[in-house]
């Protein structure tokens, strides 16, 4: 799948009539009231979710509505989603996650914590990180696109291995699907954060890495990596010389992360409307348009429905790649 594809903004008169109505619907607190709401995230701050996550909330402050962003890391993000099906349903307290949490982790942890399909009510993606393969500069000069990539792997299978930003991510399982597709045993190499696996790249420790487009942007002036292809159904506003693996032949390798929000089970489809207004008015905010193209994400809104329909077809559709890999988290 490529969600930034489907990514949209929707119809300007459905707007021009949702906008006005999200002061009403919104709580006190969401509206800049004494009290602000929370937006949880479940990982450190600094990283790109929380990044997503402040941001956003300072686009909200300048819209006239309070939120906080409340850190409670842990499990992979799982303890920051089990809290939200606790909470009332009246937005004082919503969720900002990786999309990748309610369509794979679903097939890989034994011990979830929620349940995707009940407790996390989506709300509205707000940016979307595309894939992309890399590879050393201690990779031959001679590999320059994919199928160089995939015929040095083959006359020199130790270096078929790949890295990803976290064992269980959509990047990992891209390269899987990227090893079954090319008829190669590529080896996965998880590592705990995009950090310390550019490091190893850049280091030629590795020889590739499938990560985020934005994990790249920082060391492309250094020229001591390549990047082959990326994972979207188009090229990469970020990278626009760098084809996608379906120009290269290989169609079924689309994908990407998003980061939306969600609301408690049981929230009002108005006051869930009213949330995707807030945040698609915040999508033309120059300020947060800024601000996210300094970190290789690309802003795009759907609507609760739709949004929610698009997470029910990912969950379907990366099924059957997890359980060939037959990749589990026993925890």
């Amino acid at each position: 799948m490529d969600a930034s594809s489907r990514l949209s903004r929707r119809a300007f008169a459905q707007l021009a009539l949702a906008v006005p109505l999200a002061g009403r619907l919104l709580p006190a607190a969401a509206q800049g009231g004494t009290a602000p709401g929370r937006l949880l995230v479940g990982y450190p701050p600094g990283g790109t979710l929380d990044t997503t996550a402040r941001q956003l909330v300072e686009a909200w402050r300048r819209q006239g509505r309070s939120y906080m962003v409340d850190n409670r890391v842990g499990a992979a993000g799982r303890i920051a989603s089990s809290l939200l099906k606790r909470e009332r349903p009246d937005a004082g307290t919503l969720l900002c996650t990786q999309t990748s949490a309610l369509t794979i982790y679903p097939h890989v942890y034994t011990r979830l914590m929620y349940d995707p399909a009940k407790d996390l009510q989506p709300v509205s993606p707000v940016v979307t990180a595309t894939c992309a393969l890399g590879v050393s500069g201690a990779v031959p000069a001679s590999v320059k696109n994919l199928q160089d990539y995939l015929a040095w792997v083959r006359h020199a299978p130790a270096h078929a291995s790949y890295a990803s930003p976290a064992a269980g991510s959509v990047a990992h399982f891209l390269g899987y699907r990227l090893s079954e597709a090319a008829g190669l045993k590529l080896e996965h190499v998880g590592y705990r954060g995009s950090a310390p696996a550019m490091q190893d790249l850049i280091g030629g420790q590795i020889p590739a890495y499938f990560g985020f487009v934005a994990d790249f942007l920082p060391y492309m002036a250094q020229g001591r990596i390549r990047i082959l292809a990326v994972s979207g159904e188009k090229r990469s506003r970020f990278l626009p010389q760098v084809p996608t693996f379906a120009e290269q032949g290989f169609a079924a390798i689309r994908g990407a992360e998003t980061y939306g929000i969600f609301a408690p089970p049981g929230t009002p489809e108005a006051t869930l409307n009213a949330l995707h207004a807030s945040i698609e008015r915040a999508s033309r905010d120059p300020a947060l348009v800024a601000a996210f193209e300094q970190v290789g994400l690309e802003p795009g809104t759907l609507a609760p429905r739709d949004y929610a329909a698009l997470i029910e077809r990912e969950r379907e559709a990366w099924g059957p790649a997890v359980r060939a890999s037959g990749f589990r988290f026993e925890e």
